[in-house]
């Protein structure tokens, strides 16, 4: 039943949340097919692309936990989470699971970029193999973390409706400050620690006249990172702080604009790597207004033409010899 008495500002906050699903879902999906295009199927000399590829389907997941909840409970009176008990508890490790694993993926790929500029040579955390394997630990930490709530997480109250805590599992309201620490506090700090050498290792690549350039092809996809870094901590930290600490004093209101803040952050991908990223921006463009194949099909043409004459002018430098 939908709610007859609905502000104008819990309106926009439910609307926003929806927006932010949809804009979203097509952002990172377009950011994912792009960085699986031709141009950067080459993970051997970029290894980073297996990251940006991970964290682009995270940051899909991360848009269908609490945000699209803030839409469904301001504007049909309930939330996904509490319909069932197996919905609560698989919903309650989802939504701390995908934040959770998001941040680690960008803390891995700061590490990435900070190696890929101060060393000459590949390190073992370079290589493709290991970069996935790294990926997939990341995935099984995560897991095992946040795994508790799909055995002991929700419960059922006394009138029968459904709570995500439970009366045997006393560890849910306080884990809202354990997910600031591993989502927010811990990444935030190790990210500002790997770009500040990639700032470094930028500056000095500036400065240098003679530079590798395995290192220069390094610089467009860092400087791009720096930026996510400190967009991480503007727009991710007030939400989370606020739900730790303040969900039972501030309004609903306030607490959705937060949370859109920091889902705002994981749509971001996409209009980050068009402007800051020229490959990206370059190969976006191309599937975006369907110029690929017209690129790749004129010169094959302009080649078999040039096989084609040559072909002629030989059989007739034959004829003349004859």
């Amino acid at each position: 039943m939908v709610h007859s008495a609905i502000s104008n500002q819990q309106w926009m906050a439910a609307h926003a949340s929806l927006t932010l699903t949809i804009v979203g879902t097509v952002f990172n999906l377009l950011t994912f097919i792009i960085l699986c295009q031709s141009t950067f199927r080459n993970t051997k000399t970029r290894s980073t692309l297996h990251y940006m590829r991970a964290i682009a389907t995270f940051d899909i997941l991360m848009l269908y936990g609490w945000n699209l909840d803030h839409y469904v409970s301001t504007r049909y009176g309930f939330e996904i989470q509490t319909l069932t008990i197996p919905l609560c508890r698989f919903f309650s490790y989802f939504n701390y699971f995908n934040a959770q694993t998001s941040a680690w993926l960008r803390v891995f790929i700061c590490w990435d970029r900070y190696l890929s500029l101060s060393r000459l040579h590949k390190t073992w955390f370079s290589h493709s193999k290991n970069v996935l394997t790294i990926i997939a630990c990341v995935i099984a930490c995560c897991t095992i973390i946040n795994g508790q709530f799909l055995i002991f997480g929700c419960s059922f109250n006394t009138d029968g409706s459904i709570t995500v805590e439970s009366a045997t599992f006393q560890i849910y309201p306080t884990w809202d400050y354990l997910n600031l620490a591993l989502y927010n506090c811990a990444p935030f700090i190790l990210m500002v620690i790997f770009n500040s050498g990639v700032i470094y290792h930028l500056i000095r690549l500036r400065r240098t006249s003679t530079v590798q350039n395995s290192r220069i092809q390094h610089r467009p996809i860092s400087i791009t990172l720096v930026i996510t870094t400190f967009l991480f901590l503007i727009m991710t930290i007030p939400g989370t702080v606020g739900y730790a600490f303040f969900s039972n004093t501030a309004s609903d209101t306030i607490l959705y604009f937060l949370d859109g803040l920091l889902y705002s952050y994981h749509t971001l991908s996409f209009p980050l790597y068009i402007i800051t990223f020229d490959e990206f921006r370059r190969e976006g463009f191309e599937i975006i207004t369907c110029n690929r194949n017209n690129r790749r099909v004129v010169p094959q043409t302009q080649t078999q033409t040039g096989v084609a004459l040559q072909t002629i002018n030989s059989t007739k430098v034959i004829t003349i010899a004859r």
